[in-house]
């Protein structure tokens, strides 16, 4: 069982220049596409203007500024345990690494942007994931919101704002990439450069249809693109798990989303996958 997690633009992942992806979206399983539950998006929220940092249907990471502030949360917490059949999830919504200020503060140049009001807030995270899931026979849609969390103790998002547009490119984050939404939930869109993964074919997190995420490169520290992807933008890879390993089919999110998954819940585009595996070691 395996998710991979690739930065956003599969085919850059160590560049800052990056395809704008608004509008992407298809009924079916389609490469560089995204197969939303409803495209009709209500709006509201989310940043007010389009920053410099975006033309021509491209975005430049590096010139799109961040949340000010490296706020320290000493009491976030995260516990993952198998119990049966079950991965259970207990956690308090507060990232294991600093995070900007928020609400965000007006003169700054992250307020030009995004005036985002929301402050991060504690609250209760139960999970209660399959711990051996299996794969889907019929391809499902994505919703909006989470879709799974990271061992950060952050909640892993869809890729949209609530225009329906690329959130990585348009909304202002911390640099850590997360922000909170109204009811107080720091979450990611996207990659962070805050997840810890020392170990490319370990997880960095859990999808909500219990696969594990991994990160945008391999073991050798080649990054993931687009040419090692199906239709589907999954692949074939090795997954570790505590000490074992695991052989996996993965599978990303923007192209079919949930297509081999059981419950799978979206992610940004390119930037996330899910799978199944069967242990090898």
């Amino acid at each position: 069982m395996c998710a991979l997690l690739l930065s956003h633009g599969v085919a850059q992942a160590h560049e800052t220049r990056l395809p704008l992806d608004d509008g992407k979206f298809s009924s079916e399983p389609r490469r560089g596409y995204i197969m939303p539950c409803d495209s009709r998006f209500p709006g509201g929220g989310g940043a007010h203007r389009v920053g410099e940092w975006i033309r021509n249907g491209y975005w430049d990471a590096a010139r799109k500024p961040t949340v000010d502030g490296d706020v320290a949360w000493p009491n976030a917490a995260i516990t993952v345990n198998v119990e049966g059949t079950r991965r259970v999830v207990h956690a308090n919504n507060l990232p294991k690494h600093n995070s900007g200020e928020f609400p965000i503060r007006p003169g700054t140049t992250a307020y030009q942007y995004d005036r985002n009001p929301n402050r991060i807030r504690d609250q209760q995270i139960l999970l209660t994931l399959p711990a051996n899931p299996s794969l889907a026979e019929n391809p499902s849609c994505v919703p909006m919101g989470m879709i799974g969390f990271a061992l950060s103790g952050v909640p892993i998002f869809n890729a949209l704002d609530l225009l329906g547009r690329d959130a990585p490119a348009y909304e202002i984050q911390d640099q850590c990439n997360g922000h909170p939404e109204p009811s107080g939930q720091y979450h990611y869109h996207d990659w962070s450069p805050c997840l810890t993964n020392d170990d490319a074919d370990a997880p960095v997190g859990w999808m909500l249809d219990g696969f594990p995420i991994l990160g945008p490169v391999d073991a050798r520290g080649k990054a993931f693109t687009n040419a090692d992807l199906d239709e589907c933008h999954g692949r074939i890879g090795t997954v570790k798990i505590g000490v074992a390993r695991w052989r996996c089919i993965t599978i990303d999110s923007r192209a079919s989303t949930r297509t081999r998954s059981a419950v799978f819940a979206e992610c940004a585009f390119d930037s996330f996958a899910i799978g199944s595996c069967d242990r090898v070691i």
